[in-house]
């Protein structure tokens, strides 16, 4: 299943290495950092930005797994890890990554 047809789970474990590369094929524009993964989003102007997290947070509550975000004038900044997993990157992460471009490219659509 698709990384944008799941949902995130409660306890979900660190990823090793085998399974990160291969979910990180979906999520092609995401950076792993560390123990972390990390995409930064580009807008047209600052209403635009807050737009997307404000849409952001809507999934996020729904999901119940929140990023670190840095907001500036025209990208956002979203970096997920999963605290419950040791500071490790978890399947979690990577949904709500899927979730996140799907977000994106719906209010950048031309």
């Amino acid at each position: 299943m698709k990384l944008l047809e799941q949902r995130c789970t409660h306890g979900a474990p660190a990823l090793d290495a085998g399974a990160l590369a291969a979910l990180m094929l979906e999520v092609p524009q995401w950076q792993l950092d560390g123990h972390r993964i990390e995409r930064s989003y580009e807008f047209k102007d600052y209403h635009e930005t807050i737009a997307f997290v404000n849409a952001l947070a809507w999934m996020i509550h729904a999901e119940d797994h929140h990023p670190e975000l840095t907001v500036r004038y025209r990208h956002c900044i979203v970096a997920y890890t999963t605290h419950s997993a040791g500071n490790a990157v978890s399947l979690n992460d990577l949904i709500c990554a899927a979730k996140a471009d799907a977000l994106y490219e719906e209010r950048t659509r031309a």
